[in-house]
């Protein structure tokens, strides 16, 4: 393995070099330098994409990123007049047009150049024009911009994460970063409680029209949590950037009756800035599919040699989600802002099921029709406090965050199941029924505050402070229903009440510097974890005692970022982080889920966290028309945490969480936005990885390793008459885990957006998986039994959205200076 990540690392090193060698040219003499700062809070802003456009050919000539204090320098320029353009996630580029390089002049200062996030008419030269950059890169993250994706217009945000390079999501909506599953989903840079943290139902109850962008940060340092083994995926809800009163509509229909609705309003002037969204999610799901066990009845007592299950599934989501928000500016040193959201969510689930039990002969020993019917619902609310303090001296800044969630879910199951005897006769007249009615209760708190001082020049040092607390009650009470008394008797196995109590403290310091062309970033985190839990569990006679359970570890967590920058836009980074994944409480609950009467599911409550550490080498590197990353990571992980089966002597198979031994992966990712023609352009993901479980025989876990890739494509075209396209392809090959293999699966997404002229309104038509080839299925061989599993959604998904702006910016900023001299500057001055 170690000898694999070698291979990987001097593939990439080989990738550097040959990409030096491809550029290295002639250079001009000429040189652009600019300060790229925050229009409103004259804060730089780091890694910010600059390009220069020949103006009579339109070509590219030349591109790079400003550095962490914001400064941009694009030399080798050859003598000729210019476009300049410069953008950032969040904000509209900002453009100067001809700027001429010439031998009497070939060094041009731009001055500070002051980014709006608000729409305008600028001055002389100066507008705002273009689209904002779909991909920006960070010291330690990547953000994407992806309120503009096609593909996944009217669908959900589980939708959306699957066109986001390195990310991937299953049917159910359980996400993977870089084929790990170990990923934290935050909202706003905070856990949501929605579906009692649940990440699969988060996703399906937020719609993609209310994101912003998504950040991927791999390898984060010690400001961030230490959560997640392979990293975080941020989500970034949409909020208002733009001056004046502004609003937007947007409304959805699709095949299959899906609908959505989504709808937002804004003011913002010099002192406040108020805004509001409120989407409506009508969504439905069709999915077949079949689990198949095949069981060795030669050296195992089974009762059958095969139990074939097929499945038909319609499932119903309605949400409603509401976001609001106040930016109250108390001086122009001090913002105070209050944020509260509330969302509504209903499920309702129809499975119906056909079990047949056969001898090894394929004969059948006892048939049976099962209908599961689950009716969900649930509400989480949620308020924020936030508070910034600028100091006088530049770039020194305080902030104080407090947020409080609170929840329900409940979960009304019923089974009926009708059995047939080998000739398809009923055993009973009266079929077997049994209900299972859950609640919960949820409720989270967040203290945060985080102190920011420049040191010296270039340097910049982090310190903060943060408690989460949740609290978690979950009861669930199960009945069979008797037939001769007409009554429903209490099933004590399955009935009990789980509580837990999660809480982490963590202190942080973090320190960043750059001479030259070369930065570092070293920080330490510093962590207290608690997860406290109470079981109360039912005697046969219906007595009820409770267990207690307790997982308490410190740790610490230390980061480090090495990063060279190299001529000809090129970059260099060097990354170390320790990591944890901690168990939730619904792993620790032992409550079984069975719903699925072959295959139950049950949590662990002696689960210990992962300990994860994580390296990672990349490359940038920047061409005319070509955005490119390559990254060489390995990720060892202690106590790794798996899906293990195990089989009863009826042959029902129970999936258990389990710490194992260890996992080693490795891999190499490759990223990359080709700019080919004005009409067309495309972003590419490879990701390559070996993974390497070791053996547990307390499990009958062998030692298991295979190499695995997954790969997507998304086109872009712009068309006549105001028309865009795009169209995006994945794939992922197969991969093994502890006791078998996911087995590979592909899909094809397209779709299409025309701009009315008025250019306030659009017409998105998209239709995913176009082909109706996106299939998720497994085979695993555990005790002697061995597994097919396989699901799909019933054929493709299309969606038509119309959607409408509307608004003004007609409200100025107070001046209180005048600008600086060569500043590049627009009608709203920041204040």
């Amino acid at each position: 393995m170690i000898t694999y990540f070698y291979k990987v690392l001097l593939l990439t090193l080989a990738i550097c070099t040959l990409s030096v060698k491809i550029n290295a040219q002639s250079p001009g003499e000429g040189k652009i330098t600019a300060k790229v700062v925050d229009a409103q809070s004259n804060e730089t802003i780091p890694f910010a994409t600059a390009i220069v456009i020949n103006r009579k050919t339109k070509a590219v000539v030349k591109g790079m990123q400003a550095d962490v204090n914001g400064n941009l320098l694009i030399n080798a320029l050859p003598n000729g007049v210019f476009t300049f353009k410069v953008s950032y996630v969040g904000y509209q580029t900002m453009v100067r047009d001809s700027v001429s390089i010439s031998d009497a002049q070939n060094t041009i200062n731009l001055g500070t150049v002051k980014m709006k996030p608000a729409k305008g008419t600028a001055l002389k030269e100066v507008a705002i024009t273009a689209q904002k950059s779909t991909m920006q890169l960070g010291i330690d993250k990547k953000v994407f911009s992806v309120d503009q994706s096609l593909v996944s217009e009217g669908g959900s945000a589980s939708d959306l994460l699957q066109n986001v390079p390195s990310v991937q999501s299953d049917i159910d909506g359980n996400i993977s970063l870089r084929g790990s599953t170990g990923v934290k989903v935050l909202i706003d840079g905070k856990p949501s409680m929605i579906a009692g943290g649940n990440v699969a139902q988060i996703l399906q109850s937020l719609p993609a029209s209310s994101i912003e962008s998504v950040e991927l940060i791999t390898n984060p340092s010690a400001k961030y949590d230490a959560e997640g083994q392979s990293g975080i995926i941020n989500i970034v809800l949409k909020k208002n950037k733009k001056l004046g009163f502004n609003g937007s509509v947007a409304l959805t229909a699709g095949n299959r009756d899906n609908y959505n609705a989504n709808t937002s309003l804004s003011f913002q002037n010099s002192r406040v800035n108020l805004y509001g969204n409120y989407s409506y999610r009508y969504g439905n799901r069709l999915s077949n599919g079949f689990t198949n066990n095949t069981y060795d009845t030669e050296n195992f007592p089974y009762p059958y040699a095969f139990v074939n299950q097929n499945t038909d599934s319609k499932s119903t989501d309605k949400g409603h989600n509401i976001k609001a928000g106040l930016d109250y500016y108390l001086s122009q040193k001090d913002i105070l802002s209050f944020t509260g959201g509330f969302n509504r969510r209903d499920n309702n689930q129809n499975e119906f099921l056909n079990i047949n039990r056969l001898n090894s002969a394929k004969d059948p020993i006892e048939l049976s029709k099962r209908k599961n019917i689950n009716d969900g619902s649930g509400y989480t609310y949620d308020l924020g406090l936030d508070f910034v303090h600028k100091f006088k001296k530049p770039k020194e800044e305080l902030t104080f965050n407090f947020s409080y969630s609170n929840g329900t879910n409940n979960n009304d199951q019923n089974y009926t199941t009708d059995i047939y005897n080998q000739n398809g006769i009923p055993v009973s007249n009266l079929p077997q029924i049994q209900v299972n009615n859950g609640s919960g209760d949820n409720s989270s708190y967040n203290i945060q505050t985080d102190y920011t001082i420049p040191v010296g020049k270039a340097g910049k040092f982090e310190a903060g402070y943060r408690s989460q607390i949740r609290y978690a009650e979950n009861d669930m009470f199960s009945a069979n229903y008797n037939d001769a008394t007409g009554e429903y008797v209490p099933n004590y196995n399955l009935t009990n009440n789980f509580n837990s109590k999660d809480q982490v403290h963590a202190l942080y310091a973090n320190f960043q510097n750059q001479f030259k062309n070369f930065g570092y970033q070293v920080g330490l985190r510093a962590e207290d974890a608690t997860l406290d839990t109470r079981l109360g569990a039912f005697s046969n006679n219906g007595e009820l005692s409770y267990s207690p359970g307790k997982i308490a570890y410190k740790r610490l967590y230390p980061s480090i970022f090495l990063t060279q920058k190299f001529e000809k836009e090129q970059q260099l980074q060097l990354s170390y982080s320790r990591r944890v994944n901690r168990p939730r409480a619904w792993d620790t609950n032992p409550f079984v889920d069975v719903s699925d009467p072959t295959v139950h599911r049950q949590g662990n409550p002696n689960l210990k966290p992962e300990d994860v550490h994580a390296y990672e080498l990349s490359y940038s590197k920047f061409w005319k028309k070509i955005t490119f990353i390559s990254t060489a990571y390995m990720r060892q992980t202690n106590d790794v945490v798996q899906r293990i089966r195990t089989t009863a002597g009826d042959g029902t198979v129970t999936v258990t969480p389990q710490n194992l031994t260890s996992e080693l992966s490795s891999g190499l990712e490759l990223i990359g936005r080709f700019d080919v023609l004005k009409a067309w352009n495309f972003t590419s993901n490879v990701n390559l990885y070996q993974k390497e479980i070791k053996g547990a025989p307390a499990f009958g876990v062998q030692e298991s390793s295979g190499f695995s890739w997954n790969a997507n494509l998304t086109n872009n075209f712009v068309l006549p008459y105001n028309i865009t396209m795009q169209i995006k392809g994945d794939y992922r090959s197969k991969e093994v885990n502890a006791q078998g293999r996911r087995n590979a699966m592909y899909a094809v997404d397209a779709g299409a957006k025309y701009d009315f002229k008025n250019k306030k309104s659009s017409l998105s038509l998209n239709v995913r998986d176009v082909f109706n080839t996106r299939n998720w299925s497994m085979t695993s061989t555990a005790n002697g039994v061995t597994t097919d599993f396989r699901r799909n959604m019933v054929g493709p998904t299309a969606s038509l959205t119309f959607s409408y702006r509307f608004g003004k910016n007609d409200f100025t900023f107070k001046k209180s200076k005048k600008p600086d001299q060569g500043e590049t500057r627009s009608d709203e001055e920041s204040f």
